[in-house]
Parts: C-alpha cells; structure tokens; sequence
C-alpha cells in the first residue's frame, strides 16, 4: 500500500511549525520565543531549518521587524489548518474520556485576572486532568486573539464593538468604583459630584483599557474630562499609586478583593458610580466549542449566583450600598 504521508512531512517536524506560527503571528523572534519558553537563537535556528527544508524563505527583516514572504503567509495558512485539526483531534479524544483529559485556552482582559483565577481553580479541582492555558493582556490584544480565534474562550469587561459576530453571555457583575488614599478629604463625603472630583488628580488606565473608555465617557456625559497626571497599565500600580496619595482612580471591585473595603484604599460615593458593567464570556459567533470549552462555560454560569453574592457583600458595609448593590441584586436573580 502506498503511503499517505507527504514527503514533506518526513523532513519537517510540528515543533519547528509551531515555533514558525508564532513567529508569523507576533511578527517577532522575541515575542514568539517568550511565548514557547526558548531562547531567540534556538527559535531563529528552528525556523531557518524549517526554511532549508522547503528550499524557500519563510520571513523577511525590514528595519527591526520581520514579514512574512509569499511562501511563509501560504504555510502559516496551512499550520492554522494543522494546529485546529491537532485541537478538534485533542477535544475529540477528551469527549471520549469524558472530560478526563484535554486542554483549555483562555485569553482574559487584564482586570479579569482577579476573577478568572479563581473560577479556573474551582473548575481544574473538579476536572484535575484538564490543563489550562491562560493569556492576560488589554482589551485591545484579546479583540486581536478573537479576531484571530487563537482561543476557547475570552472574558472581557465589554461586548465587542457591533460588527463583530461574537455570542457574548453575561456570567458576573463588574462594577467599577472610584478609589482614594485611606486619608483622602473625600472619603466619607456623601453622594460626590463628578464635577468635583474632576478637579482632583487622577491616574488613568493605558489606552485600549476598558476601564479607562468608561471612566471617560461617564465624565464626557456631563462635560467634564478627568485631570489626568499619570496613566499606568497595571491595577497593582495604580493601587501603590493611589495609596500614597497621589490622586485617585478607577479599578474593578474585584481588583480589591484581597485588600477588602476596609484597607488602604477607600471607594468614594461618587455621583453616578459605580459603573454597572459584567463580565462577559465572548467566542465567535458560529464556533463549535469543544466539550472542555462547554463545561468551563456551563460551570462559570452555575457559580455566577456566588460571584454576585461576594461583590454584594464586599459593598455591604459602605453607606450608599443599597444603591450600589441594587443591579448586582437584579442580576443574581436572573
């Protein structure tokens, strides 16, 4: 009988693939050796292997960067061929076991982080054979890996953009508060307008948060721009920074679950705040999930009535908490 397997395939192996996919689709050694645990040369050498075996140039180096040649973007489109049909076979055989083994990939905005975690360890001691790969990085990067479909699943803080076919399903309530230094002047002072605190120094999310587009389009809905002194991508700096008494901020309620309401940081009752957002599970729209896929989703929204009581709880004790749980409330009854 005749072999089915290519003669390309005898000379290539999936490891140099793989190291070739990432490279294509960060567009960078660096970034692509980060992201398999190598070191730059070993990836460099792998793909100019891989390169020799074809008997074609896969990249080409403009300044800094690398681009793909015509032959490198016609094997990148059949490696996103071979690795989906490696995953179909992968959650094909975990259906067979029924969930005892398989791999889930999770891409999560950056204040997720505090919220995502702990689901996923509910979820893997319930299932210890499921491995899970999780990517944190801002709204803008995790609408580049749906786009890309590069993942399972994605939680972010905000449905995409209309346009973008996605099924999006609310699984937790994320309020956004306003947050100060323990000794602020404001802390304690009752319903504050937003015209006042637009007066005080304010550190503000990067572009491309989520976080940051809320805060300024609930200040822009009465005219007002925040006094922006820094801006910081990561909410343990903005924490740092605000504790010292700097200015004040806007973070997730969940970004404060370890400190509580009673730590360094104080939420401010501020005039239309806290922002009523959720948490959304987003995929494409059409995507067939893989049974991993499906029980994490389905688990996420069995826990979902826990979520909402601990984020009613953490507000329990403020004094404008009637108002701020009120949603939280209505969600949980859904």
């Amino acid at each position: 009988m005749t072999s089915i397997v290519p003669d390309l395939a005898r000379r290539v192996t999936l490891r140099q693939l793989a190291i070739f996919e990432a490279m294509a689709r960060h567009e960078s050694v660096t970034r692509a050796a980060e992201e398999l645990y190598l070191t730059q040369p070993t990836a460099s050498m792998q793909v100019k292997k891989l390169s020799d075996a074809l008997g074609v140039p896969l990249f080409e180096q403009v300044g800094r960067r690398i681009h793909l040649t015509d032959a490198g973007r016609e094997l990148y489109e059949s490696c996103q061929e071979i690795f989906g049909s490696l995953g179909r076979l992968e959650m094909g055989i975990a259906e067979m076991r029924g969930l005892k083994r398989g791999m889930l990939k999770l891409s999560v905005v950056t204040t997720a982080k505090y919220f995502a975690p702990h689901v996923m360890g509910t979820f893997k001691g319930e299932h210890p054979g499921i491995q899970v790969s999780l990517k944190v990085s801002n709204r803008e990067r995790i609408l580049d890996r749906l786009a890309d479909n590069e993942d399972d699943l994605y939680i972010m803080g905000r449905k995409p953009a209309d346009g973008v076919e996605v099924e999006a399903i609310p699984i937790a309530p994320n309020p956004l508060v306003m947050i100060a230094a323990r000794d602020h002047p404001l802390v304690g002072e009752p319903n504050i307008p937003l015209a006042r605190v637009a007066e005080e120094p304010f550190i503000d999310r990067e572009p491309g948060s989520g976080i940051r587009e809320a805060t300024h389009n609930l200040l822009e809905s009465r005219g007002l721009e925040p006094n922006v002194i820094m801006e910081l991508s990561s909410n343990e700096a903005i924490k740092h920074t605000v504790a010292s008494g700097m200015g004040i901020s806007v973070l997730s309620l969940h970004s404060l679950t370890l400190e509580g309401t009673r730590g360094p940081l104080a939420i401010l009752d501020v005039e239309g705040m806290p922002i009523e957002r959720y948490w959304y599970v987003v995929y494409p729209k059409g995507k067939k999930l893989s049974a991993v896929a499906r029980a994490f989703l389905d688990f996420m929204l069995a826990e979902r009535e826990q979520v909402a009581i601990a984020l009613r709880d953490m507000l329990a004790d403020l004094p404008f908490a009637s108002e701020s749980t009120d949603w939280i409330t209505a969600f949980q009854a859904e």
